[in-house]
């Protein structure tokens, strides 16, 4: 608001200089926006790749691994608030680090504006009206994977009355409050549904939405719902289309050398690299950089270090590193060799096979189909096949146990994927920490369902939101 005040008292402050008149009354000449912007279609299809151009998988990542028990302090700790829960609506990392509502809403922002031009976008060459169709669902999906990821920073477990976040169908630069969780995950699923209509039947570019995308979202959506039979019908889907990795081929997903069990990824090179996250680049081969964050004992330990194929895939003894420097990595987004161009660079994976066989498994024990055929053991049974040489399956006895071992496996199949902290609270379970792992006594557990499992809708967006509801304990 500042701003436009600043520029209106400008305006009228020129136009009280008479020499000023003709210089008032210039139009622009090299100003393209609104409607002129999204006059075509082609306009149009850049408007959604800016929404795509938007997206990242980096904060969620990073948040999950730091409030969960996925990581511990490494050389360097700059993350004392939200590593020990300590932090408020006012926080550094909160307000630099883990803003969900500018991102996702800039999203939001820009495919709703695509939305309101693509009816009557000109079509300037063959094939414009049935890109048009493709464009609606494309942004559709990009609208209901922005309202979700802002709901997962800061919604509670789902209850159709709890406060979801405002669910922004047109732009608009007005107060906005949040809404419901019903009415807000109607539209979501609704945006979803009609996507899935428009989007293409196939995977020929997985960088954008096509049809297993949406599926893939759907079951996600569904599972944070405790839409169980939803759930448990898209993963299904989305499994019979993209079967699990050989586990041979494991390793070559998070190498990039293959795409398996990839119904999307986001492209990343030099300006972003997912692995900085964990280890500052390097010097030189030599000189390994900074190691920010380590793996947590707890979830080193949790694997068949010799049989499981994901623990060499996801971390590594690096024999260069000497004490006093801590030699176990987070090697999951490692990208090329220590010094080169391409180290800490890798795609960001957004929905895969594995996650959907554990939805599935979790959809099944929910619904008390906990053991035998087509169950939450047999998924689990299938997961782990592919994952562990020599596996020996498991016989579940309860549903109970069938979700603690769901619980268990997402942990080792999902590490540094963004899921962790947020399973633990949709599950309404504590975080709680190895003491090898915690910075200090205060920081082994945090208690199920304490409000800090919400984070604080940021001081900066109240400013601007006044109306917005903030979450409990942060007042």
């Amino acid at each position: 608001m500042k701003y436009y005040k600043s520029l209106l008292a400008g305006v009228c402050l020129m136009a009280a200089f008479s020499s000023c008149d003709k210089a008032v009354n210039i139009n622009e000449t090299d100003l393209i926006a609104g409607p002129l912007a999204l006059k075509t279609v082609t306009n149009c299809e850049q408007g959604v790749i800016g929404g795509y151009a938007a997206l990242g998988t980096e904060m969620d990542i990073l948040l999950n691994a730091t409030l969960s028990d996925e990581m511990k302090k490494g050389e360097f700790y700059n993350a004392g608030t939200t590593h020990e829960w300590q932090y408020t609506s006012t926080d550094v990392s909160i307000r630099d680090n883990f803003t969900a509502i500018t991102p996702n809403y800039q999203i939001i922002d820009r495919v709703n504006r695509v939305l309101q031009a693509l009816p009557n976008a000109d079509s300037t060459k063959a094939g414009d009206n049935t890109l048009r169709n493709r464009l609606r669902g494309e942004a559709l999906f990009l609208r209901a994977y922005a309202h979700f990821e802002a709901f997962r920073y800061y919604g509670g477990p789902y209850n159709p009355t709890g406060l979801a976040m405002p669910y922004m169908e047109a732009p608009s630069l007005s107060y906005q409050l949040r809404i419901e969780m019903l009415p807000y995950f109607t539209k979501l699923m609704a945006d979803l549904t009609e996507a899935k209509t428009l989007v293409p039947n196939n995977l020929t570019d997985i960088n954008r939405a096509t049809k297993l995308a949406v599926t893939g979202l759907q079951a996600r959506v569904a599972l944070y719902m405790n839409n169980w039979v939803a759930a448990e019908t898209f993963a299904s889907e989305y499994i019979t289309a993209i079967p699990l990795s050989p586990i041979a081929q494991f390793g070559g997903i998070w190498t990039d050398a293959n795409t398996n069990e990839l119904a999307m990824r986001i492209v990343r090179g030099t300006s972003i690299r997912i692995g900085s996250l964990f280890r500052g680049t390097s010097a030189n081969p030599a000189n390994i950089g900074t190691i920010t964050w380590l793996p947590s004992d707890k979830l080193w330990n949790s694997y068949d270090q010799v049989n499981d194929v994901r623990f060499a895939a996801y971390f590594k003894t690096e024999p260069l590193l000497v004490a006093p420097r801590p030699n176990r990595l987070i090697n999951k987004y490692a990208g090329g060799t220590y010094g080169s161009s391409l180290e800490n660079v890798a795609n960001g994976k957004v929905f895969r096979t594995g996650e959907m066989y554990l939805i599935r498994a979790e959809a099944r024990a929910e619904q008390d189909k906990f053991t035998g055929a087509n169950s939450a053991e047999s998924d689990l049974n299938t997961l782990r096949a592919a994952r562990i040489n020599g596996y020996v399956p498991v016989v579940l006895g309860s549903k109970a146990q069938a979700i603690t071992e769901i619980l268990n496996e997402r942990f080792k199949e999902l590490a540094y994927e963004g899921h962790r902290f947020w399973d633990l609270k949709r599950k309404g379970f504590p975080v709680v920490r190895d003491a090898s792992d915690a910075p200090n006594t205060n920081s082994v557990t945090l208690p199920a369902n304490d409000f800090r499992f919400l984070l604080p809708i940021p001081n900066s967006e109240v400013q601007a939101n006044p109306i917005i509801q903030q979450n409990p304990g942060y007042f």
